[in-house]
């Protein structure tokens, strides 16, 4: 069962960018595009739709207006370049707030924040529905998913990060502070200037090293008293 999405907005080169993001999202289909709100509530009150992204600035009557006209309403996710409505579209119980440029780490969570809701709703019994079990790098104009358990480490290298898995190496032009942001901060752990490690991969601990797999990875100086004791524990 497919969760079913509108996407709302009078900047084409706003719906294209989702458009490109949702092609990584199989259990999602987009039924509809729209570049004005009154073609959108029309679309939206005569079919069934799981899940609206949302404008506010838009031709003939804002994303918030559309909103109190719509007569089945979906999970709404607000789209836009103002931070300073996101107080009103939660008086109107809207599902999240995404500020364009939208991140692809942002909008992920959005998409499992829907899918949690639609399972909620349809009585799809699942396990418990994880917002970090994948990330999403670029790999030579892809796109790649990488299951946040297959990862061991990620290493750092000037302008570039190398993610390292059981079975394979991506390398992408990210810094490793941003990439480590993302990862849950109680599975991963920075042990030097240039690493990030998966804490449960961790074979062993000798001196300044970790093992690994196959891998030795030092720890920095300003890391080892919080290393050790977090990988202790």
């Amino acid at each position: 069962m497919k969760i079913k999405c509108v996407l709302v907005d009078d900047e084409p080169l706003a719906i294209k960018v989702l458009q490109n993001y949702f092609v990584n999202f199989p259990d999602f289909e987009i039924i509809g595009t729209f570049n004005n709100s009154l073609e959108a509530l029309d679309f939206v009150n005569n079919n069934a739709v799981d899940a609206m992204f949302l404008d506010i600035n838009m031709p003939m009557m804002t994303g918030f207006e559309l909103i109190s006209l719509l007569e089945n309403k979906p999970k709404v996710v607000i789209t836009t370049a103002f931070r300073e409505f996101a107080a009103e579209s939660y008086d109107l119980e809207v599902l999240d707030y995404l500020v364009k440029p939208i991140p692809l780490p942002r909008f992920i969570k959005c998409i499992n924040k829907i899918t949690t809701e639609f399972n909620l709703k349809n009585n799809i019994k699942t396990e418990a529905v994880r917002t970090d079990s994948h990330i999403f790098i670029k790999v030579d104009k892809k796109m790649m998913k990488i299951n946040i358990d297959e990862i061991l480490f990620i290493e750092g290298m000037k302008e570039y990060i190398k993610v390292v898995t059981l079975d394979k190496t991506y390398i992408t032009h990210k810094s490793l502070t941003s990439q480590s942001e993302e990862l849950p901060a109680d599975r991963f752990m920075r042990i030097h200037k240039s690493y990030t490690i998966a804490l449960d991969k961790v074979k062993s601990i000798e001196g300044n090293r970790v093992q690994i797999h196959t891998y030795t990875i030092p720890i920095g100086r300003n890391f080892s008293k919080d290393v050790k004791v977090k990988i202790l524990e």
